[in-house]
This record gives C-alpha cells, structure tokens and sequence, in this order.
C-alpha cells in the first residue's frame, strides 16, 4: 500500500494514470495558491484559498514523509532525513505561512511580512511535478562540479572588476557595495544606467566586463542545456 502511495505521489511514470492525475492535481493547486499574491488585498476568498490549499500541502507532506524510505532508500533513517532535503524545505515553507490563517494561536506571526513573501516557494513546489524541471534538477545535480567552477569564477570577476572600477573612478561610486553592483549587472549585460562611469578608462573597463560577462553567463547555460539533451537522450533510448 504504501509503495502504491508513493508512487502516486512521485512524478508519474508512462503509463500510470493514477500519479497523472495527482501531478495535474498538485499543479493546478500551486497555480490557484498563488492567485493571493497578485493582489494587496485579502477577503474571505482568498482566505479559504489559503486554508484549503494549507489541507492538500500538509497531506502532501505527511503522504512523502511516511513513504520517504522509498525515495531515500536508507531504512528508518529516511523518516529523519527527508525533512532536511531541499525539496522537503521547500514543501514546508509553502505550509507555514499558511498556519497563520488556520490558526488563531499562530495570529502574532500575522505581523511578519516575510510569511506573504513565503508563500512565493509555492511555484518552487512545482519542480515535483513537471517532467522537465525534475531533469533539469537531476542535470544541476550532476553537474555540480562545473556549474560550481563557473560560479566561483564570476563571483571573483565580479569582485576584481569592482575593485578596479571602484579605485579608477572613486567619485561615482559612493560605497564599494554600488561598485558591486555595478559589476554584477554590467557582467550580465543588464546595464541599468542608474550608476555608471564617466572617465575613458571607466567606459573602457565596463566595455570589457560586458564583452567578458557574454561568455561567462554563456557557460552554465552551455552546461545545462548539454546535459538535459543527454538526459532527454538517455531517456529515449531507454
């Protein structure tokens, strides 16, 4: 029976109507969740949306939690485990902002704003339940090593470039924080306008850090897209 459950639950494979059906459930119930957030103003609509969604996320919850040794595959030490595991994190903060709402003890947490701001982890929900998320995750899983490389290396472009736009023109930024600022978004390409450099050997620098920021931002969508195609080729041949 549980095994039953749990594969119900997890993304559903060819053939299984039964995990269909509840992966378009779940997504239809993510997307309703969080028609709240697109406006100010809460009325009692919105409130029951809250409520009822909060019911099927703590089903949820609980239905992954007692089926997690089949996920984790480790024995009684995956009950203690899985609560910690990205996904599960994430399926608990689309609950808590939620207790607020079923709860009058819970009223003084109503006072945090950061518990609206929670309930946005909601579409994050949905990775479970799409095919082609769950493999761009296995793809960010497995290519951890050169996307964390990549990473490193536009972090340390980003702090060389501010601290040489910073000291060549000191009197257009005002803290070395704008100067990060700065090369963070002249290093994707953005370009605000909002703070830039005045002095040819500025302009010069940023024209660099744009050209450069091209390839380094080119590199982990490069990364990814190889290997989702891999995947979905993989997967084909299977």
């Amino acid at each position: 029976m549980r095994r039953r459950v749990y594969e119900v639950i997890e993304v559903s494979s060819d053939g299984d109507r039964v995990s269909a059906i509840y992966d378009i459930g779940m997504m239809l119930v993510i997307v309703i969740s969080l028609i709240p957030l697109m406006f100010k103003e809460t009325n009692a609509a919105f409130s029951a949306i809250d409520k009822s969604v909060a019911v099927v996320f703590i089903i949820d919850y609980a239905l992954r939690l007692l089926t997690s040794d089949f996920k984790m595959k480790r024995g009684a030490v995956s009950f203690l485990l899985y609560p910690f595991t990205p996904l599960a994190l994430i399926d608990l903060l689309c609950i808590l902002p939620s207790f607020a709402l079923l709860s009058n003890g819970f009223r003084v947490l109503k006072v945090l704003r950061l518990f609206r701001t929670l309930r946005v982890f909601r579409a994050f929900k949905a990775f479970r339940y799409s095919k082609s998320l769950s493999i761009i995750l296995e793809v960010i899983r497995e290519q951890k090593e050169p996307l964390f490389a990549v990473g490193t290396l536009a972090a340390a472009y980003v702090l060389i470039s501010a601290l040489v736009i910073f000291n060549v023109e000191p009197d257009s930024f005002d803290s070395f924080f704008d100067a990060i600022y700065w090369a963070t978004v002249s290093l994707t390409t953005v370009g605000y306008g909002d703070i830039y450099p005045v002095s040819d050997a500025g302009r010069i620098i940023t024209m660099i850090s744009s050209v450069l920021g091209i390839a380094i931002v080119a590199l982990p969508a490069g990364i990814i897209t190889a290997g989702y195609m891999d995947k979905l080729q993989s997967k084909n041949d299977k």
